[in-house]
């Protein structure tokens, strides 16, 4: 089991804890105790639900305090928890932790993962900047193609972009390519066009490569992402933040296909009438497509 002692997000715990000792009450100090006595992987695989339970408290309590020391909530301390234990741990060592920790109750696995989820939503919800959020929606919505960029598990993201857009009306086009291939995309990018890139928290070659050639040609860059806000500042027009899971338990594109639906919701708001006869010619060409209610043979 990795020591404790060892992550800086547990000692930033034990930090917080002495300095505010006497401003949070006897429960929330009972809480912090208790997380700074936990090893990584305790923080990392417990819900607030268990944590309380443990602990005998509420869940609001649990996520109050951590909030009161300046963590910013269970989802981001175990954000903060697992940029140690990550590195530090292989990979196949997680899974079979990340089992080790849910068992084989179906029930509890099933709860486990809806609670993950949860948090991580909510979570992701209070971090919108609403003025990025904004500004994000104008700024697709005065493109004249959008390219929507993602790789590995970055993909499902992107790639639900591009198609929704492409559903209202809105020239758009997936980009998932590596390596040489990726030329070929770039190449397409001009003026009008806005990049919409979805990067949790690894800034690859091919990323960096998409942001020069979006510099050059003028156009603007939209980046959703969790740990590289501060790196990409100066790269990006609008960064929205999109946390992804400490723990692996839930899919890494969860928060970003939600936030996703929020710019599609919004920019669809902007051009009703437009999302509206786009979805109705949808509608009339999958009909066309259809005989008795079977698609129709070649």
């Amino acid at each position: 089991m990795t020591d404790e002692r060892l992550n800086p997000a547990l000692d930033r715990l034990r930090a917080a804890l002495r300095d505010h000792w006497e401003e949070i009450s006897p429960a929330e100090r009972t809480v912090a105790q208790y997380l700074a006595h936990c090893s990584p992987e305790q923080v990392l695989f417990a819900s607030a639900q268990d944590l309380g339970t443990a602990i005998g408290t509420s869940s609001a309590t649990v996520v109050r305090t951590l909030q009161k020391l300046g963590l910013g909530g269970l989802s981001a301390f175990k954000r903060d928890v697992a940029e140690d234990f990550s590195s530090e741990v292989a990979p196949e060592v997680r899974l079979r932790q990340r089992i080790s920790k849910v068992g084989h109750d179906l029930s509890g696995i099933r709860e486990r993962v809806y609670a993950e989820a949860a948090e991580r939503v909510e979570h992701g919800r209070t971090q919108i900047d609403l003025e990025a959020f904004d500004h994000a929606v104008h700024v697709v919505a005065g493109a004249g193609e959008v390219f929507a960029y993602g790789v590995g598990a970055s993909e499902l993201p992107a790639r639900h972009l591009a198609l929704k857009l492409g559903r209202m009306g809105r020239r758009a086009r997936f980009v998932g390519s590596t390596g040489f291939t990726l030329a070929d995309d770039l190449l397409a990018l001009s003026r009008d066009a806005v990049v919409v890139a979805y990067v949790p928290g690894r800034l690859l070659r091919d990323l960096e490569v998409l942001l020069e050639r979006a510099r050059l040609v003028g156009a603007s860059v939209v980046v959703v992402t969790d740990e590289l806000a501060q790196r990409l500042a100066g790269d990006a027009d609008v960064i929205l933040s999109a946390p992804h899971t400490p723990t692996g338990i839930t899919a890494e594109a969860l928060t970003g296909i939600v936030l996703t639906d929020a710019l599609l919701l919004a920019l669809a708001s902007l051009d009703e009438t437009r999302s509206v006869e786009y979805s109705h010619q949808l509608t009339v060409l999958r009909g066309r497509l259809l005989e008795n209610g079977k698609p129709r043979r070649q």
